[in-house]
């Protein structure tokens, strides 16, 4: 990949996760961090809602399909460890209800959630 190509990924990865956010916060819930990063992993977005914190992977593709194709069984794990680390830096949160999202955005749609999407 080149440079000026990583560079492209990453300008629109940055604007889909900007619009994630802006979509969640419009669904009432209030974003406790993005583009969390740990040794081990990244969460794109960290969001709370009433008793449920919620940790959000982005996918920003052509289509929805080959987005929601794009999260690999790797990719869950590195969300994963990077969840339990933003848990141990917030022990206050320790009793709220945890879940795995998932944004999926393709072209100038709003972005599409699936909650829950999977379980660890």
């Amino acid at each position: 990949m080149s440079l000026a190509t990583r560079r492209a990924a990453e300008s629109r990865g940055r604007l889909a996760e900007a619009r994630c956010a802006l979509r969640l916060r419009l669904k009432g819930y209030r974003i406790l961090a993005r583009r969390f990063r740990t040794h081990g992993g990244e969460v794109d977005i960290v969001a709370r809602r009433r008793g449920i914190v919620a940790f959000v992977e982005v996918k920003a593709r052509d289509s929805e399909a080959s987005a929601a194709d794009s999260i690999t069984p790797r990719q869950r794990r590195r969300i994963l460890a990077a969840a339990k680390a933003y848990i141990a830096r917030h022990p206050d949160l320790a009793d709220h209800e945890f879940r795995f999202d998932v944004m999926l955005v393709a072209g100038w749609r709003p972005p599409r959630h699936i909650l829950d999407a999977w379980r660890e």
